[in-house]
């Protein structure tokens, strides 16, 4: 009977070594739902891929990927580059290159950074923002559905539904140029302690179709 038990152990003991640790194994952010000459890291992007936290999404000039992401969806436009991160149980795009569209239904659900600026909805409900990286410390927050804010250090601006801002990081340290010192809803907007100015460029202009009936058809859907 010892013998018997003794046996059973060691099987027991290899049968663990050569079963995969799948508890260890994280869930992941999000999945791809689309992907056309997009890489995830240096491997090509395919359909229905786990991303993970730290994973760089790339796109060539004429690609796209999209990722749904709990109840947000992510879609990065050609020439774009962003990493993706989990940032306190949300998911974060911080955008490297190009330009980046989301949807959502919850204003916790999903956030874009551009150097220290983080772009999320203002409130729950359908949201479709669109932020394009110009240069390292200039960026556009465009809202085609819901509010927008834009929060620097602790300052946080709304962009309203239907608008577009050029925003300029650091602004003391970039010299901006005189004809851009007045748009077409006036002069620059100033920030809290000059975080950052921005300009209104007028409205928003529809941007790339993106799927987001999943994300706005009900805040709860995976």
């Amino acid at each position: 009977m010892l013998r018997l038990r003794e046996t059973v152990a060691a099987l027991a003991s290899v049968s663990l070594l050569l079963t995969p640790a799948w508890g260890a194994s994280s869930s992941g952010l999000g999945m791809l739902v689309y992907a056309d000459r997009a890489h995830v890291g240096a491997a090509p992007a395919s359909v229905g891929a786990t991303i993970f936290d730290g994973d760089k999404l790339s796109t060539e000039p004429t690609g796209s990927v999209q990722v749904r992401a709990g109840a947000a969806r992510l879609l990065l436009n050609g020439a774009s580059i962003a990493t993706l991160a989990d940032d306190n149980g949300m998911p974060a795009a911080t955008l490297a290159g190009g330009s980046v569209t989301f949807s959502t239904a919850k204003s916790n659900a999903v956030s874009v950074h551009v150097a220290n600026a983080v772009i999320r909805a203002q409130n729950d409900g359908p949201t479709i923002g669109q932020v394009t990286l110009l240069s390292p410390k200039q960026l556009v927050v465009k809202s085609t559905r819901g509010e927008l804010s834009v929060t620097v250090d602790g300052d946080t601006r709304v962009v309203p539904e239907g608008m577009a801002y050029r925003i300029v990081l650091d602004p003391d340290a970039e010299p901006q140029p005189r004809a851009a010192s007045r748009g077409p809803q006036g002069p620059p907007i100033k920030a809290g302690r000059s975080k950052f100015v921005w300009y209104a460029i007028g409205a928003a202009a529809v941007v790339t179709y993106l799927a987001v009936s999943e994300a706005l058809e009900s805040p709860d859907r995976p």
